[in-house]
């Protein structure tokens, strides 16, 4: 599959999605918000792009909300569940990947939440994951990715 572009987006409106579909052509949108099924479902046909949900993981049963999605989204994506006052993502956590070890999802999906070039290997095989979604582990500072860094969590999932 290799590297894909995403935009990542919560709870977003048609507007704000046709904004960033005018400047950029994701291969993806993530959904990291609170859509429905049916909002999912809306979004994916009338922009024909496929769609990414996102799901905070904190318990088996926030895992399992992956199958009311599993007709309108083309992958899931398992990330931990934030402190309620903090980002919907991107804030480091990592959640107990035994939660998603050994379950049948039949949906394509990524593990993402607190993943790093230390940590990687171990989720991956705990976990099951066949991919995996890296944002803040990666950023020299908010919002400022490092190559440096990329690459060493590259060569930590190539071992893996």
């Amino acid at each position: 599959m290799g590297i894909k572009k995403v935009a990542v987006m919560v709870d977003p409106t048609d507007a704000q999605i046709r904004d960033i579909l005018a400047v950029f052509r994701p291969d993806y949108i993530q959904l990291h918000g609170s859509e429905t099924p049916e909002r999912v479902r809306d979004i994916r046909a009338s922009f024909s792009i496929p769609i990414i949900k996102a799901f905070k993981v904190r318990s088996a049963d926030d895992v399992s909300e992956w199958g009311k999605y599993s007709k309108v989204a083309d992958m899931m994506l398992f990330d931990a569940r934030a402190p309620e006052s903090a980002l919907p993502g991107g804030n480091g956590l990592a959640f107990d990947w035994n939660l998603i070890k050994n379950r049948r999802i039949t949906s394509p999906w990524l593990l993402s939440g607190g993943l790093n070039a230390t940590n990687v290997a171990e989720a991956i095989r705990v976990s099951g994951a066949k991919m995996v979604d890296v944002s803040s582990s990666i950023e020299s500072s908010p919002g400022v990715k490092d190559p440096a860094l990329i690459k060493e969590f590259i060569e930590a999932v190539k071992k893996a």
